[in-house]
């Protein structure tokens, strides 16, 4: 087994999207080729109402699939297709635009105004571009979740792992989505297939996936004295991205670590954007925002 070395800590930045959320990016709306199949990453954690409860209205998606995973709090959704729904804590929705839907998500945070949740976004290949939007929305309670002897637990949201397979099926990139969470001081590896792309990031505590197998009291000469290097460690808001390898392994800090691992096969294929639209082609872009102005952007069957 080789341990994947870090390529880049990114911490993730403040920003605003939809009718004035305000959250956290790590990644999206650039170049995201060390990140294929994926293209953004959204962290909304807020504790007061005023920063998320406007929402995200009625905004356009096509040739993507959008991933939502609600911690705390709840997001009521909504789409032109006639689908509508709420997510409570610990629950995912996994909704595949295709062809295109009109959608909403409006969070609603908990009984202390309280808000968390993720959005990840997935690129869908050329073949699959077009095909008839649909949703997987998962309740937690259908989420598989391991627990170790040492104490460190993961929820299987999609992907086989350590002999449960998560309720998600059917996406195209093959994903890998974990939520793990590791003690103090503990140290895991878990499988990572070195043909995909993969990333964790950590939103409890903290850890180091550097030189994780080594002790935490690093002894090295500089300059002829024996001197402790303390090795770095990644704290909440992060996203660690993973060089080639075929497992990840991390070491919890003081505190323990919660991360999500996620994985994918990457589709090396040309991305077009146009915000929450991503073709291949501008040629196909344009096609879409085409649609758009002339009221045939919705393709599916009303259900």
């Amino acid at each position: 087994m080789s341990i994947r070395p870090v390529k880049q800590i990114i911490e993730s930045s403040p920003t605003m999207e939809g009718a004035g959320v305000k959250l956290r990016r790590a990644f999206g709306f650039g170049k995201t080729d060390e990140f294929d199949p994926f293209l953004l990453f959204d962290d909304f954690r807020n504790e007061r109402p005023a920063d998320y409860l406007a929402g995200f209205p009625w905004h356009p998606h096509r040739g993507i699939e959008t991933i939502t995973y609600v911690l705390t709090g709840t997001v009521d959704h909504g789409d032109s297709l006639g689908n509508r729904g709420s997510l409570g804590a610990g629950d995912v929705q996994w909704m595949t635009a295709g062809s295109g839907i009109m959608h909403q998500e409006m969070p609603r945070g908990d009984a202390a105004g309280r808000m968390h949740g993720f959005q990840l976004w997935a690129n869908l290949p050329s073949s699959l571009k077009m095909t008839k939007p649909r949703y997987q929305d998962i309740a937690s309670a259908h989420i598989p979740e391991v627990v170790e002897d040492d104490g460190t637990r993961v929820r299987i949201v999609c992907g086989e792992f350590w002999g449960q397979r998560g309720p998600v099926e059917g996406i195209a990139a093959d994903p890998y989505y974990l939520d793990i969470q590791v003690p103090p001081g503990v140290r895991r590896s878990f499988p990572a297939d070195t043909r995909r792309h993969a990333f964790a990031y950590i939103f409890e505590g903290s850890g180091t996936f550097r030189d994780a197998s080594a002790p935490f009291g690093v002894l090295t000469e500089k300059n002829g004295p024996v001197e402790t290097v303390e090795r770095e460690m990644t704290g909440n808001r992060s996203l660690v991205l993973f060089d080639a390898g075929d497992e990840v392994t991390v070491r919890a800090g003081d505190e323990g670590i919660r991360f999500l691992l996620v994985s994918g096969q990457p589709l090396k294929e040309p991305v077009a954007w146009y915000g929450p639209i991503v073709m291949n082609t501008e040629a196909e872009l344009y096609e879409a925002v085409q649609d758009l102005r002339n009221g045939t952007f919705i393709r599916g069957e009303r259900g």
